[in-house]
């Protein structure tokens, strides 16, 4: 997963979660009939009135989707109330993937990422066209968590969206029920949108990616009016801090050094040893872990390997002298197949190697 994608991939995320929050503020002001949608045996499904406005009741009722409307037709009464409601679809469990899945404790911040990342292996479907949810994890172990994930094909919502929205409502929402699940507390959501409904509605993630991109573009003139205006002053500093790092390279080397060896070795203490890195990194590492890539690019390192705690390692790195600033740069992955957990982990590299005297 590129750095591009894992951007986009939490922007999405970001803007979902403020959209969930602004639209819930509104929900409190703005009262909408409830109707629950459930899947049943042969494509049956079963409308529930959930709420309504000043308590109205109206009958259960079951039918099919036959070229996009309900047959047999919805009666007057439940037409009316479809219009501008909030309709939640609960699929049933043979139109839903559940698989468990674990991870260490410490990645528990990093779910989203790490299992929108791996979707099309862990379904039978692309990433494009799989929808997906999950549990929130509970403990099964003090360093473990177990998250229950369902998912399911686009193709199984189409249907509901295209009802929903020939009967003029405003809002689709589809949930996974787990096995032996009771009550809305253990659904799990896989599909949410605002589809207009008869009524006022706010588009909230394009008002929320609006304003964000407007605040990206005033940052950014900003940003211009300041590197024109300091950009003689940065030159400046850039000429002085060279000076000084020339000056105190003069003075470790001596009043009386050659001029070509005074290079030679401010080059060889200002450039980071592969041998002394590899060094470094053999002390810092536990017994039980494994390095299988180790790459050096000018004043950083990344090494990929297996351990038994991964999220330990960051520690042990930035405990050596020689390392700062230590992170994943990709997710850490468990699989069946292997004994323990695939790190990615980048560290900027002190860039004195040498004596200080």
């Amino acid at each position: 997963m590129t750095i591009l994608s894992e951007a986009k991939v939490l922007f999405n995320e970001w803007i979902a979660t403020v959209t969930d929050v602004v639209e819930s503020v509104i929900g409190q002001y703005t009262r909408r009939p409830q109707i629950v949608l459930t899947s049943q045996a042969e494509g049956v499904l079963a409308a529930r009135l959930k709420s309504a406005l000043k308590g109205a009741s109206l009958p259960d009722i079951s039918f099919r989707i036959m070229g996009g409307q309900p047959s047999p037709a919805l009666p007057a009464d439940w037409q009316a109330m479809f219009r501008d409601s909030q309709v939640e679809a609960e699929l049933a469990p043979d139109q839903v993937l559940f698989r468990s899945l674990d991870f260490p404790k410490q990645a528990a911040d990093f779910l989203p990422g790490m299992i929108g990342s791996q979707i099309d292996r862990l379904t039978p479907w692309p990433a494009e066209e799989a929808l997906f949810g999950w549990m929130l994890p509970s403990a099964t172990e003090q360093d473990r968590i177990e998250v229950t994930l369902a998912a399911t094909s686009r193709q199984v919502i189409e249907p509901l969206v295209h009802l929903a929205t020939q009967l003029g409502s405003q809002s689709l929402t589809a949930f996974a029920l787990p096995s032996g699940a009771a009550g809305d507390g253990t659904r799990i959501k896989l599909f949410d949108r605002i589809l207009g409904g008869c009524g006022p509605t706010f588009d909230t993630p394009r008002i929320l990616r609006g304003a964000l991109l407007s605040s990206c573009a005033a940052a950014a003139v900003a940003l211009l009016v300041s590197a024109y205006v300091g950009g003689n002053l940065d030159t400046e500093q850039q000429q002085l801090t060279r000076r000084i790092s020339e000056r105190r390279a003069a003075l470790r080397l001596g009043p009386g050094s050659d001029s070509a060896m005074g290079l030679l070795a401010k080059h060889k203490q200002a450039t980071p040893s592969s041998v002394v890195v590899l060094d470094a990194l053999s002390d810092a590492l536990p017994d039980g872990t494994y390095v299988t890539e180790l790459r050096i690019d000018g004043d950083k390192v990344q090494v990929v390997g297996m351990t038994q705690d991964a999220p330990s390692l960051i520690r042990l790195i930035e405990k050596s002298p020689q390392f700062a600033r230590a992170t994943f740069f990709a997710p850490t992955t468990r699989a069946p197949s292997e004994a323990g957990e695939r790190f990615h982990i980048e560290a900027h590299i002190t860039p004195f190697f040498g004596s200080s005297t």
